[in-house]
């Protein structure tokens, strides 16, 4: 991932709603959501939703699929990683083991 495609992910993702709605539509995996649902879901109006909606696509977290007249909205689960993997890949200089949780402070104590 490019830095310019990280900052538009991670400025999708910083407004409370949409990062709301990413989340949910993690949590529910590959079977995604139809705005209805999500609407019923979030407590946000239609037009809300799909102004959000609309953000996420352009970030390319999110991905649709229309049949007929019902659209399901996904989680980009390949970009949501990529993202992830961006954010990490020069982690503790090349030691992963070094940040996990209480590793900091482990070697404090050692010192």
């Amino acid at each position: 991932m490019k830095l310019e495609s990280a900052v538009v992910s991670l400025a999708a993702l910083a407004q409370k709603s949409r990062l709301a709605v990413f989340r949910h539509l993690v949590q529910l995996g590959p079977s995604g959501s139809t705005p209805g649902d999500l609407i019923a879901r979030l407590g946000m109006s239609a037009s809300t939703l799909s102004f959000h909606l609309k953000a996420l696509a352009q970030a390319g977290l999110i991905d649709s699929d229309q049949a007929g007249r019902s659209i399901t909205y996904r989680a980009n689960f390949t970009a949501m990683q990529g993202l992830v993997d961006y954010l990490t890949e020069n982690c503790c200089a090349g030691e992963p083991s070094a940040c996990k949780p209480g590793a900091a402070k482990a070697r404090r104590k050692r010192a």
